[in-house]
């Protein structure tokens, strides 16, 4: 049964947690519009926990138009001023203004022809990087895989790109799966079970 699978232990404790770690932690996401909207909210985590914000995710789709980087690349002070009165989302004046100017860049990178979901998968060679954790304890809080990508990101104008923040980017985007060893959610566990070893 569902209830007896071993989790990750930060998703235990709140149902929105539980899932989300069951359905799109780690999945390999490579949507390019919706690799924009995560990096937004990655973005807007910053400082506060990560329940704090998946918790106001559809506030936030709704205040930021969709995260359609087309309309929030033309947001100007008076949209500003909307969204800092608006309860949904984090009201931090630079969080906001970050979100905006990182949909230009995001804008400019598909002016480019370079496709943000390509461009970022091509970091790892298009295959998640696979991990093998027993405890949390064990997983950084960023590489020099989130590193590279966070220069790469500041190079062409973005913010609130850290390398900290991007190492939670990536994790949730599949680019690197760090469910533990134990997870029902980690690869490796999954093929146990196709195997008949094993049971939840």
């Amino acid at each position: 049964m569902l209830a007896e699978r071993f989790r990750c232990p930060w998703c235990l404790g709140d149902p929105v947690y539980r899932a989300y770690h069951d359905r799109e932690w780690g999945r390999p996401l490579k949507n390019s519009q919706k690799l924009f909207e995560f990096l937004i909210l990655d973005g807007a985590q910053a400082g506060l926990s990560w329940l704090t914000i998946l918790k106001r995710r559809e506030g936030y789709r709704a205040a930021f138009d969709g995260f359609e980087p087309g309309l929030m690349a033309r947001y100007g002070d008076k949209d500003i001023a909307r969204l800092m009165g608006d309860s949904r989302i984090i009201r931090n004046r630079r969080k906001i203004e970050s979100a905006i100017g990182n949909a230009r860049a995001y804008l400019s990178m598909m002016e480019g022809r370079v496709s943000f979901g390509k461009w970022l998968w091509d970091w790892v060679d298009g295959e998640p990087k696979i991990n093998h954790f027993k405890t949390l304890a064990e997983i950084p809080a960023s590489t020099a895989l989130s590193g590279g990508i966070s220069r790469e990101l500041r190079g062409r104008g973005f913010s609130f790109v850290g390398p900290t923040i991007i190492y939670a980017f990536i994790q949730a985007a599949g680019l690197v799966n760090d469910h533990l060893l134990d997870c029902f959610r980690h690869p490796e566990y999954q093929d146990m079970r196709e195997e008949g070893h094993g049971s939840c």
